[in-house]
């Protein structure tokens, strides 16, 4: 399983069955992802920034338009169970703040199957989670979590802790000059003091998980 990170909550995870790509905005992927693609295309929330003109395929909700790059792929928006080229997901319905929606709307977090890898994209959550969520998500290797946005850093390590994942991605979700102190607020509450260098991508199988916990900083492949 190979993941790559595009910006916000934007990521591609690339398995020898299918692509997966979460949260593919076209606002997002921005100039140098727009020709991002994949099998599978996920969405956890509409789209805050939608181009004014812009056109494209709507996802399934209707509240999101996706790259042209992207009109083929299969798309899921909403909670449930799939197996979409033999690739098993769940989305789970979750919020993007801690009153069930009611200020920043709802959220979906998606946990994909990929390679006997199970990676968990929790989109732009705004919460931590209930034991039945917990139940209802079930065991997680990688934990891709926002950081930045309605989260602060110690909920977010609070969060990844309660999910048990061994590794774990953030996606800073703030603008470029406050995303350097976003993430370096999250390390601290990971207890990682050393400096961490983003690496292109994360490429992971069942053998690789590590036994302790592990964060991983990607390089944004795309542009805001």
């Amino acid at each position: 399983m190979e993941l790559t990170w595009y910006g916000r909550t934007c990521v591609r995870m690339r398995s020898k069955d299918a692509v997966v790509v979460s949260d593919a905005y076209q606002s997002v992927v921005g100039p140098t992802g727009r020709g991002i693609t994949g099998d599978i295309v996920t969405f956890s929330h509409a789209d805050d920034t939608p181009i004014g003109k812009g056109k494209g395929r709507a996802s399934r909700d209707g509240s999101t338009l996706m790259p042209t790059s992207l009109e083929d792929a299969f798309c899921l928006d909403g909670p449930g169970e799939y197996e979409v080229k033999d690739v098993l997901l769940t989305g789970v319905r979750t919020y993007r703040d801690e009153h069930k929606g009611k200020e920043r709307g709802r959220n979906v977090a998606f946990i994909a199957e990929l390679d006997g890898v199970h990676v968990i994209h929790l989109g732009d959550i705004g919460h931590l989670l209930t034991e039945d969520k917990l139940t209802d998500i079930g065991p997680v290797d990688v934990c891709c979590v926002p950081i930045g946005g309605a989260l602060s850093a110690t909920k977010a390590a609070e969060l990844v802790a309660q999910l048990d994942a061994k590794v774990i991605v953030p996606m800073t979700v703030c603008d470029d000059e406050e995303s350097t102190e976003a993430l370096a607020r999250f390390l601290h509450e990971m207890g990682i003091t050393a400096t961490l260098s983003p690496v292109p991508k994360l490429s992971l199988m069942p053998s690789s998980v590590p036994s302790e916990v592990s964060t991983i900083v990607l390089e944004s492949r795309g542009k805001v």
